[in-house]
């Protein structure tokens, strides 16, 4: 799991904690920076997923180069010198 998604689900908890406070106390700064932070964090959280499906993508992709690299090896090729002809 990337940074960022633990990151980000922590800026949205807190930015919704932070905002619901404004509203209780009437306080629109503090909720409007609660809104905003929450917003930073699903958009912390979006990058952080992009990250890993990239990640992951990656990982399949190096996997199947490799297991394809072991099934198409080549066979080693058979040089016959000399001459076979005499008994």
């Amino acid at each position: 799991m990337d940074k960022q998604r633990v990151k980000g689900a922590y800026d949205e908890a807190a930015g919704g904690v932070k905002r619901q406070v404004g509203k209780w106390t009437g306080d629109s700064g503090t909720e409007v920076a609660g809104a905003v932070q929450q917003i930073k964090g699903k958009v912390e959280t979006a990058v952080g997923k992009l990250k890993d499906a990239a990640r992951e993508a990656h990982d399949n992709a190096v996997t199947k180069q490799q297991s394809d690299a072991e099934v198409a090896r080549p066979q080693p090729e058979v040089v016959i010198t000399g001459d076979r002809t005499k008994p």
